[in-house]
């Protein structure tokens, strides 16, 4: 099993989070951020990853931090449960819809990190409750620089800023799923470089 344990203690944020990449999309996610709890739900069902996290931060200020600090150690989680990225796919993709949004996502376990974000949220209802919508560009942002990915986010329509992201992270979910998936027919590592 491709298992890590991140445990991230700084003044503004603490986390501790626990994945397992061949989990069954089991999770019990406690964070400070109701929005956020729900999209990594979201990601650690539809891409099939076990996933704990247990996470305080300061949002009496914003939810800035705490968010970029979730990206962080899921990214670093990723990168450490990976190991040698041998024999696993290495490119995802997926295009999920949520109602009336459509979300495309395209990845590759690189070691080349790069966030290519393509979304625009409605500024009308930028905010729901306490969230800013335009988090979600820095959580991923700090996902892909510290796995390592590159992860490109293109929103091909939609009205409901709550239903973009739910398709963001259900399409990350699934285009992940598939890039780490192991492969019967690879040996080693998946590129001509013979690392990653």
């Amino acid at each position: 099993m491709r298992k890590a344990k991140i445990d991230r203690r700084t003044k503004e944020t603490q986390i501790r989070l626990e994945l397992n990449l061949d989990g069954k999309g089991s999770y019990e996610i406690n964070t400070p951020i109701p929005f956020m709890s729900h999209m990594l739900e979201l990601l650690a069902k539809f891409g099939f990853i076990d996933l704990e996290i247990k996470a305080s931060g300061d949002i009496r200020i914003d939810d800035h931090h705490t968010t970029e600090d979730l990206g962080i150690c899921l990214g670093q989680a990723i990168k450490k449960a990976l190991g040698k990225k041998e024999r696993i796919f290495r490119y995802g993709f997926s295009t999920v819809p949520m109602d009336e949004a459509l979300s495309e996502i395209s990845l590759d376990v690189s070691n080349r990190p790069f966030l290519v974000f393509n979304v625009s949220f409605r500024k009308e209802d930028k905010k729901r409750g306490e969230f800013d919508f335009e988090l979600i560009e820095d959580f991923f942002q700090a996902l892909c620089v510290n796995a390592g990915i590159t992860v490109h986010v293109n929103l091909k329509y939609g009205r409901n800023n709550h239903h973009i992201a739910e398709s963001i992270f259900k399409g990350f979910g699934v285009a992940l799923r598939e890039a780490v998936k192991i492969s019967p027919k690879l040996k080693g590592i998946p590129s001509t470089k013979g690392q990653l």
